[in-house]
């Protein structure tokens, strides 16, 4: 369903609260849409339709663009075909502006920008990382690069785009790769059984990762891609953030929980329950806050300082990645 609204109210407005740091942009999986929510009063703004079942999303570094990467099937664990394309929307006038066709790759999940505003795209079915330089204009990729696993999920990236970290569901395999090196070749690492989640550390030396079956936490040394320590987890750990230096957020799917964790072992220093499972999170530095995108139709704003639950937003189907706009 698209909501109409007039678009140069609509673009006023949304550019206020912009301005002014105060709009939750938010996906809406099973209801099909990117969306702009008010923080204060939980209200939703404004929704665009796409096509069904968009996932991940990432937004230049002015946020005057966000790409949505069309998965186009429920979850990593249903069959099919899924979407082959990258939709374009205009941040401030909430509006598709097109959408960049990346055929044969498709199933485009696992979604990053490097600091230059390239944009990185990764195809699960073909299990490769695809690069477009200058997006905003770009009508295909400029590259392609081989993930070294298989079914390809998720990855990080450092700053300057230069390293990917490929999260291969079916492999058991994190995969260290070079986009911009053609002849460089993956370099493979077997943290633990579906490994999914992941973070960086701030000097990027150490890759985080979740391992859903394992039911595990590592730390991998990026240079040499060797596992450095593990910690048991509680169950199904999807998702692994860092808040701080100092402090990691683990999504537990299977027991609806988040555990803050310790960097430097990856003890668990504090544990969350929670009344629905947690999709994604995102963070607001400045208010402390992270917003936990919940299987209940709700994102919960999550006081990092004193560890609870403040406030709820209610939403539409499914809400899944977001970012404070």
């Amino acid at each position: 369903m698209r909501i109409q609204l007039s678009l140069s109210n609509q673009t006023e407005h949304t550019r206020r609260h912009v301005s002014d740091r105060n709009t939750l942009l938010l996906v809406e999986k099973c209801s099909h849409c990117i969306s702009w929510y008010d923080i204060e009063s939980g209200k939703r703004l404004h929704s665009v339709a796409l096509p069904s079942f968009p996932h991940e999303f990432v937004t230049d570094g002015a946020n005057r663009y966000a790409w949505v990467g069309h998965y186009g099937v429920e979850t990593s664990g249903h069959a099919g075909a899924g979407g082959h394309s990258l939709l374009q929307i205009d941040i401030a006038a909430g509006s598709l502006t097109r959408t960049i066709d990346l055929s044969p790759f498709n199933r485009i999940h696992g979604l990053q920008m490097d600091e230059k505003d390239r944009l990185y795209a990764l195809s699960e079915e073909r299990a490769t990382l695809l690069v477009l330089d200058n997006p905003e204009t770009d009508e295909m990729p400029r590259r392609a690069v081989p993930s070294g696993g298989i079914k390809s999920h998720l990855f990080a990236l450092t700053r300057d785009g230069q390293t990917a970290y490929c999260m291969n569901l079916l492999s058991h395999t994190v995969t260290k790769i070079r986009p911009w090196d053609p002849l460089a070749l993956p370099l493979v690492c077997h943290p633990g059984d579906k490994p999914e989640g992941y973070c960086l550390s701030s000097d990027e030396r150490t890759l985080f990762v979740s391992n859903r079956w394992s039911r595990t936490l590592t730390a991998i040394e990026t240079e040499t891609m060797q596992t450095r320590y593990s910690a048991a987890s509680r169950d199904d750990p999807t998702r692994i953030y860092r808040w701080k230096d100092d402090m990691l957020v683990v999504t537990n799917y299977g027991e609806r929980s988040l555990s803050l964790v310790d960097p430097a072992t990856l003890e668990e220093i504090d544990h969350v329950p929670m009344s629905a499972r947690a999709i994604a999170l995102s963070f607001d530095y400045t208010r402390g806050i992270a917003f936990v995108s919940q299987d209940d139709d709700r994102v919960g704003l999550f006081d990092m300082q004193t560890r609870r639950f403040e406030t709820y937003i209610h939403t539409q189907r499914e809400p899944d990645v977001s970012k404070v706009i």
